[in-house]
């Protein structure tokens, strides 16, 4: 982590604020995961990680033909 922290800095990224983006990113990507989930009557408990791999994909893709 500390590798990262300062590589980061060396490359002028503030690494506290992209490791917050990366965070927001992620539990974003997840509620939307959830949301598609619900849809089909599931919570991720009774989904098995293929499946939600599969929508992680799925929103993935959405989010970059925005």
């Amino acid at each position: 982590m500390f590798v990262m922290v300062n590589f980061a800095r060396h490359l002028k990224i503030d690494p506290e604020k992209a490791l917050r983006a990366a965070n927001r990113k992620f539990r974003l990507r997840f509620e939307e995961v959830e949301k598609e989930l619900a849809l089909n009557g599931k919570t991720p408990i009774q989904s098995s990680l293929t499946e939600m791999d599969i929508l992680w994909n799925k929103v993935k893709k959405r989010e970059n033909n925005r």
